[in-house]
């Protein structure tokens, strides 16, 4: 019988217990530090409200991943998508992010704007997220929305550090038609006011799941860990954490942009326009993004809750999107034995979401 150890129980590590399972597998042993299931995307309350740490919804181009969950995890679906707002200091307004062609003639230099646009070469050779941008949609938008918000969010000099950057349109840089985000997508959340946590437990109930367990030492060229001062060893490990940390930094730290979340409850229903899922902050503040969680969860409450992200270095959530971060990354990939996986954000080290986190577990494990 195959020993499989699944090493973290955030969304990564719930889906790979369930879908091993399904393959067959029947000895599965799971590993959690803290207290409970699901990671970043586990749903709190405060006040009586729900929250997670941070928007958590559903987006996705196929219909199996989305069924996939929606199966075990009944999704409210959006199929308008879900418009977002940045606050441009400057201008005095929030407009829509992705960028809309429509608002841009509202704006107080919209003539020069309409000229950067017609001589905007597009984004074909871009070398990192300040070209990707200025060449899309020329200097002053890029200034406007994009600029000060990027390195706010990764603590940087210069967006030219930055050189993975497909994901930060929100699908295209400047937008026409519906204003909403990723309207060629499958937009959900789960219906239920605990959100996802309902699947943490129905994934993992074929495994032996130990929460609030530390992993005190590795040994993965022998697919052993310590835990309580005693050596395990498996057949199959599926690591959701950073591969720094298994192999023991061998080539040194990968770099991590972190948050400290603030929640604030208002005396108020409603906050945000009915469309509005959560705003956005390009300017000297010092937080990134405010999110109206009554809208995720249509919790009813005559007040409401917002969370407040504050970017942090007290915290590993956000993979740095650069050459030389993917090349260490990689170097510790090519380290792992055989049959040891390093999956989800912190395993594979990208920008990864619920929908994309499916879709890795499914390719992984179809063949597996």
């Amino acid at each position: 019988m195959t020993k499989v150890l699944i090493i973290g129980g955030g969304f990564a590590g719930c889906i790979s217990a369930e879908m091993l399972h399904a393959k067959g597998y029947t000895d599965i042993t799971l590993v959690e530090r803290a207290p409970v299931l699901g990671g970043g995307c586990r749903t709190y309350t405060y006040g009586g409200h729900p929250y997670t740490l941070g928007p958590r919804h559903f987006l996705t181009r196929r219909e199996e991943v989305f069924e996939f969950l929606n199966r075990s995890c009944p999704m409210r679906r959006y199929d308008q998508g879900h418009e977002f707002l940045t606050y441009i200091e400057r201008d005095q307004a929030f407009y829509h992010f992705p960028i809309h062609r429509d608002e841009v003639d509202d704006m107080p230099d919209a003539e020069q704007i309409r000229r950067e646009l017609a001589e905007a070469p597009g984004a074909e050779g871009a070398r990192n997220l300040e070209e990707y941008w200025v060449f899309s949609v020329g200097p002053t938008l890029y200034d406007k929305f994009v600029d000060g918000y990027s390195r706010k969010m990764w603590n940087i000099e210069s967006n030219t550090e930055l050189t993975d950057f497909g994901f930060t349109p929100k699908g295209v840089a400047l937008k026409t038609g519906p204003k909403a985000a990723w309207t060629e997508a499958i937009s959900g959340f789960p219906h239920a006011l605990d959100g996802y946590n309902s699947y943490f437990e129905i994934a993992t109930r074929h495994a032996k799941v130990h929460l609030d367990t530390t992993i005190e030492d590795y040994d993965i060229a022998n697919y052993r860990v310590k835990i309580a001062g005693e050596w395990h060893t498996y057949d199959l490990i599926i690591s959701t954490i950073s591969p720094e940390i298994i192999l023991k930094d061998a080539y040194g730290p990968l770099r991590w942009a972190g948050r400290d979340f603030l929640k604030l409850v208002l005396p108020v229903e409603k906050i945000l326009p009915d469309d509005i899922y959560f705003l956005y902050y390009a300017n000297a503040e010092p937080f990134t993004r405010v999110v109206e969680y009554k809208k995720f969860y249509h919790y009813d409450s005559p007040t409401s809750l917002i969370g407040i992200e504050v970017p942090s270095t007290r915290n590993k959530l956000y993979p740095y999107p650069t050459k030389a971060d993917q090349a260490l990354h990689r170097r510790y990939i090519e380290a792992l034995p055989k049959n040891v996986f390093s999956i989800g954000r912190n395993g594979s080290y990208r920008y990864l979401d619920v929908a994309l986190t499916i879709e890795q577990c499914m390719d992984l494990f179809k063949d597996l």
